[in-house]
């Protein structure tokens, strides 16, 4: 009996934990669809087509049609899904100027990761952006497109449920600024792949796509967000608005201290947001932005107006820096975090001690340029990078040998001359390391500096040469994280990361005329472990170039 008892209740506790994993399953199941984040899709066609941003005819890259192309507006961890569509008459790549691409450096659209969309061919971008909020961009990374067009606005909203450190705004404006050449980027190249000469001075600057015209409007009293985005591809700019103080409230993704500005400088490839209150009187204003260490000064402007206003802008300009290295650098030590701030998670920003955290490798970056095979070209630690045939991303996957070549490139500067250096760009990481990495700059014009997949903490600037005792003079406290760092005249530039994101990254100039020849390499940051949490394999869809095409089972 009791044996019976006792099976009875066995067979009962199998049909009691059946139906509760049974249960369980369903509810993780019912749980996972409703977490599940939202989706974005976009098709995007990119074709030729006649643009006049200078006032003359000239062949620029549309986006469905646009010049800039469309904005993309999403909020905190939603799932963009883009389907580009190549009409031009050349390979393609959008790279997403910021995003971190969380586990998903196949998405991130540069020549190391990606292999080109072919012309009258598609390819769809499926990525999160996860835990990050903020201004961003995108634009195209093959050849000299960026010079052509096919760029736009990246805004990341919080979530509703995450507090903002500032009012909310009565609305916002997205202002891309940048450097314009009336020359096609067909031209542009072959100049530079004759190697004689860098790139002239621009033409002219543009704000939206045009210059001297662009109007935003808003009422009087109330406050706006400014994001203001440098997508020019050679010259640093400064921004200000004629009668109105500019608060700054984020950079690339993090809250900053909010200190008030009249002007501010926004160097290649970087963005800010800042808070403008139209507490004038009810008139149009002018915007102004001007290039920063060029001769001569280009300037554009737009309009700021006023509901209702029926008074044009007027008075003269309001004045910014020309030269004045030592007041651009004062001001970017000026640019903190906001420690008591959430970003897209609830807890503050400041949470994460970098400055407490010990430095496991430090990398001091060198760019400089030369003539290899009488042919004007740019290097870093003595390498100047070429992109090889296959991806590295592909190459590391499928284990190709002879495409890369791990630590060729020193962790410091070389003597003797530059080589080139096809796949030799890479410098192998391990995933979690926390390393320093020093952008040294050994010429007189500014650089700009930005590496994928990442922010990194902006701890120092300085004049000259740096030497291990200018960690003494590091911010460790309240740096600011961002994508893309200046470096001074004859200047270096000191930064932190924490290497938690797996992948191939591309570290790169933002001065796309420099990473064309040869100013750029890649970070592997890389683990044993083959784990989803870390990152996702190779997409369905991925597309194959090189060596590679024979390894795709």
């Amino acid at each position: 009996m009791r044996q019976a008892e006792a099976a009875g209740s066995d067979h009962h506790r199998q049909f009691f934990l059946g139906t509760s994993t049974i249960l369980t399953l369903i509810c993780l199941s019912f749980f996972s669809v409703k977490a599940e984040d939202a989706y974005r899709y976009y098709t995007w066609t990119v074709t030729n087509g006649t643009i006049y941003p200078l006032g003359v005819p000239q062949q620029g890259i549309l986006i469905n049609g646009q010049f800039p192309g469309p904005t993309i507006e999403c909020v905190t961890n939603e799932n963009i899904v883009v389907n580009v569509i190549n009409k031009l008459d050349e390979p393609f790549l959008i790279t997403w100027n910021g995003i971190k691409q969380r586990r998903t450096s196949w998405q991130d659209g540069v020549l190391g990761t990606n292999c080109p969309i072919p012309p009258n061919t598609n390819w769809t971008y499926k990525f999160q952006t996860k835990d990050q909020i903020g201004t961003f961009t995108y634009f195209p990374s093959t050849k000299l497109h960026r010079a052509a067009g096919g760029f736009g606005g990246f805004n990341i909203a919080q979530r509703s449920v995450i507090s903002i450190p500032y009012p909310k705004p009565d609305g916002e404006f997205t202002l891309l600024v940048g450097d314009w050449y009336k020359t096609n980027h067909k031209v542009l190249r072959r100049t530079l792949d004759l190697g004689n000469t860098s790139l002239p001075l621009p033409d002219g600057l543009l704000i939206n796509g045009i210059s001297n015209g662009s109007v935003f409007t808003g009422e009087p009293g109330k406050t706006y967000k400014f994001r203001v985005s440098n997508v020019g591809i050679e010259t640093s700019i400064n921004f200000r608005i004629q009668g109105h103080a500019l608060k700054l409230i984020e950079v690339e993704g993090a809250h900053t201290l909010q200190d008030t500005y009249q002007s501010l400088d926004v160097h290649v490839g970087q963005s800010v947001a800042v808070l403008v209150t139209l507490n004038g009187p009810s008139k149009d204003y002018f915007i102004v932005a001007s290039t920063r260490f060029t001769k001569p000064i280009l300037t554009t402007t737009a309009y700021l107006r006023y509901a209702g206003s029926t008074t044009q802008a007027s008075g003269p300009l309001p004045t910014g820096p020309t030269y004045h290295i030592h007041w651009s650098m004062k001001q970017a030590r000026t640019i903190r975090s906001n420690l008591t701030a959430n970003a897209a998670r609830p807890n503050p920003q400041g949470s994460f001690h970098y400055g407490t955290i010990k430095i496991a490798r430090t990398i001091v970056l060198a760019n400089t340029q030369a003539k290899i095979n009488d042919k004007l070209r740019y290097a870093v630690n003595g390498i100047s990078y070429l992109d090889p045939a296959t991806s590295l991303k592909l190459a590391d996957w499928f284990n190709i040998p002879g495409v890369f070549s791990l630590n060729t490139i020193k962790d410091g500067p070389t003597s003797g001359l530059p080589t080139l250096g096809l796949g030799t760009s890479v410098i192998g990481t391990t995933l979690h390391d926390f390393i320093e990495i020093v952008f040294q700059n050994t010429e007189t014009k500014i650089q700009s500096w930005h590496l994928d997949g990442y922010s990194f903490y902006v701890v120092g600037y300085g004049s000259g040469s740096w030497t291990p005792d200018m960690k003494k003079r590091y911010n460790l406290i309240d740096g600011i994280p961002r994508h893309t760092v200046q470096v001074y005249p004859t200047s270096w530039s000191a930064v932190l990361v924490s290497l938690d994101n797996k992948g191939m990254w591309n570290l790169r100039s933002a001065i796309w005329s420099r990473r064309y020849l040869g100013q750029q390499l890649y970070v592997r940051v890389w683990s044993n472990e083959q784990s989803l949490f870390t990152e996702t394999g190779i997409p369905a869809n991925a597309l194959l170039c090189g060596l590679a095409k024979h390894k795709h089972s």
